[in-house]
């Protein structure tokens, strides 16, 4: 740990001197750059220092201890060496918490995609109360909401869902929602009273942004077509769908809840960036070793990791074992709980591999 802060430190002095170099201000875009790198290593470094600081003060009493010294002054440097010990000890830990790896996605805007999975009218249901929850807890937060692309069933739910949320830190909150979220409950059809078990897939991906990924104009085949289903008159009479084909991946984009062809286009668009980002990401990943992954789930879709009983009123995440008993609330937004649980445990194996 020590010979990788020490790189930092060297690293931080490196940095420190190009960004009062004249020179780095050619070129605006990378001076930022340096900038920002600057600016998320610093914490590190002054806790480095800190831990420094006090190493040096311990082993200075340590060689006074070995001096000729009265009682008194023997329990105070005594009582001193404790104290450092303790300190030294804690700013160990904090560092350790510093040199977790960042994700660099975590300040981004996610886009989330539920599907219905298995259980028919009660699957699309479900995913429809997996949407509310989300943008229920968006609103706590103060985070916007923007639908991308739906498919609803007609009676309130959907058989596939796609929006995006806007806000600070959206990602790094919601990246652990990957995956099949299953619900058990009596169907309002159900008429002999039988729990069915239906389930959603939860898709949690970082906006892709320009800089992130630049997707070549020949690789891809825009279609256009006439709207169907909900949307008012004017949504049938023109050809605004946008089906849009990355050829390289053969992924498809389909995009038709707008009137404007240029504005389905756009979130299109936007939906196969960040589809193409978040498989770079799977593959990228896949490369690096087992103990770099998140520890709380591979947020692959096929696994299976939350449960939601409506007879028992409870919710339970697989992952951590952690059973909450508020359903009503969990589906009304109020999921933070279980989202600081994931969170914790997650940051709790990356430290082991710090240490």
């Amino acid at each position: 740990m020590i010979e990788k802060l020490s790189f930092i430190e060297n690293k931080y002095k490196e940095l420190s001197q190009r960004i009062i170099d004249p020179k780095e201000m050619e070129d605006r875009a990378e001076w930022q750059k340096l900038v920002k790198e600057h600016g998320e290593i610093e914490p590190i470094v002054m806790k480095y220092k800190e831990y420094n600081e006090n190493v040096t003060r311990l082993e200075e009493d340590k060689e006074m201890l070995k001096e000729k010294l009265d009682d008194e002054m023997k329990e105070l440097v005594k009582e001193e060496i404790s104290e450092l010990e303790n300190k030294i000890e804690k700013l160990e830990e904090e560092l350790k918490v510093l040199l977790i790896p960042k994700d660099p996605n975590d300040h981004k805007n996610v886009i989330v995609e539920i599907r219905a999975g298995a259980g028919g009218d009660e699957a699309g249901l479900f995913a429809g109360n997996l949407f509310r929850m989300y943008s229920r807890y968006a609103e706590r937060k103060g985070w916007k909401i923007e639908i991308m692309s739906s498919n609803d069933q007609g009676i309130g739910g959907f058989k596939e869902v796609i929006f995006m949320i806007k806000g600070k830190g959206a990602y790094s909150r919601l990246k652990y929602e990957s995956g099949v979220h299953r619900v058990q409950r009596v169907p309002e059809t159900e008429a002999s009273g039988r729990i069915h078990t239906s389930t959603a897939t939860v898709a949690v991906l970082p906006e892709a942004e320009d800089i992130d990924l630049d997707i070549n104009p020949s690789d891809i085949r825009v279609d256009v077509f006439r709207s169907s289903g909900n949307g008012g008159q004017s949504v049938n009479t023109t050809d605004s769908a946008v089906r849009i084909t990355h050829i390289p991946t053969g992924m498809v984009v389909s995009c038709q809840d707008e009137k404007s062809q240029l504005k389905n286009r756009d979130k299109a668009m936007k939906i196969l960036k960040t589809r193409l980002y978040d498989q770079m990401l799977t593959e990228q990943n896949a490369e690096i070793a087992q103990e770099r992954k998140s520890q709380v789930g591979s947020g692959d879709r096929s696994e299976r990791i939350r449960t939601y009983n409506y007879p028992q009123g409870r919710v339970t995440d697989h992952r951590i074992n952690m059973t909450l008993y508020k359903l009503e609330a969990f589906l009304d937004g109020d999921i933070d709980e279980m989202l600081a649980a994931l969170i914790t445990t997650d940051q709790a194996e990356k430290l082991k591999q710090v240490g």
